[in-house]
């Protein structure tokens, strides 16, 4: 998966404010065979970074092992960061990579609907823009500066809302996307949450690294 596009594409003449960066910096990716798995802007091999996420990091009182029948979410709630966003459905590109909310609804968030809904075994995957150039700041700006135990609320369409604890956030250069721990499968109910951070390259109109909340339900 390549974050690339979660960003403004518009031509900028000063780079942008920089989001807040989390405090873990993923290391380089490793030598395992590498698996072509699509993303949120392209498609392409992509190799899993070294550190695996420990989804048991941070205690889960009240987790429900089997998780929720599937429904689709409509809201995501961050309160840290004060993100209260609605949440489109997302499917795949005519190119195989995976699609992104239109930067005019850059404080939108987008659930990749091929993947397991929020509160089902399995993990969530819900991606949204850091910045727009038309915009500023947006729906996912503040992602680096949650923290273990923060809460994410995700509301669905069922009328129940699956709670997850932040287990931990990181950051990975776009080289070496955890593919694995982010699409790969689960056998408890888990979200990511996944913007753009890092560095700007003024040169590219993009920014280097993905930012990555990992978390696990508790409610």
């Amino acid at each position: 998966m390549v974050g690339a596009g979660l960003i403004g594409a518009s031509v900028r003449t000063v780079p942008p404010p920089r989001p807040p960066q989390p405090l873990a910096q993923a290391g380089t990716a490793d030598t395992a065979p590498s698996r072509a798995i699509p993303g949120p802007t392209g498609s392409g091999t992509q190799t899993a970074d070294q550190a695996p996420v420990d989804d048991a990091a941070t205690p889960v009182p009240g987790l429900a092992p089997t998780g929720l029948p599937r429904s689709a979410p409509t809201t995501i709630s961050i309160p840290r960061i004060g993100v209260n966003a609605e949440i489109m459905s997302l499917g795949l590109n005519a190119d195989g990579s995976v699609q992104v909310p239109p930067l005019e609804q850059a404080m939108k968030a987008g659930w990749y609907s091929l993947g397991a809904s929020p509160g089902e075994v399995g993990n969530a995957v819900i991606v949204g823009h850091v910045d727009s150039a038309k915009l500023g700041p947006a729906v996912f700006f503040n992602l680096g500066a949650l923290k273990a135990g923060d809460t994410i609320s995700v509301a669905r369409q069922d009328g129940s809302t699956a709670t997850f604890a932040v287990n931990e956030v990181k950051s990975y250069p776009k080289t070496a996307f955890p593919t694995e721990v982010v699409y790969g499968p689960s056998d408890k109910p888990s979200l990511r949450v996944v913007t753009c951070g890092g560095q700007f390259d003024q040169s590219s109109g993009s920014y280097l690294n993905n930012v990555i909340a990992f978390a696990t339900m508790i409610s």
